[in-house]
């Protein structure tokens, strides 16, 4: 597989807070689109560059999860950024996220909260 084609886009609006890596300060965001290597962040602070490295905070069915990216492309609406998982567990917040999305929008919302619940 070409590791240049973009994996494929969930569109979902997801209010995050991020914060640059050597940052002490949280600046709010919405996430527009995820997949699995990345997303868009829409947010209105225009102070992030290409290669920033990021901290995003999230909540997912009651649970805080926290992911870091690196800003991969800036313009005036947000960016673009690169999930950089340390480990599996990483990995599998985004995912988790993606099917939270996914399954949502088919309206199995329930189910997935009571699965959700059952693993925390």
């Amino acid at each position: 597989m070409d590791s240049q084609v973009p994996a494929p886009r969930t569109p979902l609006t997801l209010e995050v807070s991020f914060r640059k890596s050597y940052s002490r300060e949280d600046t709010k965001g919405v996430l527009k689109n995820i997949s699995i290597s990345g997303a868009f962040l829409d947010f209105k602070d225009h102070s992030l560059r290409t290669n920033d490295k990021l901290q995003l905070t999230f909540e997912v069915s009651g649970r805080v999860r926290k992911i870091a990216a690196l800003v991969v492309w800036t313009n005036t609406a947000g960016c673009g950024i690169k999930f950089q998982p340390v480990n599996n567990r990483d990995v599998q917040i985004v995912d988790d996220l993606i099917y939270f999305v996914e399954t949502s929008r088919s309206g199995k919302k329930n189910v997935l909260d009571k699965i959700f619940k059952k693993v925390s």
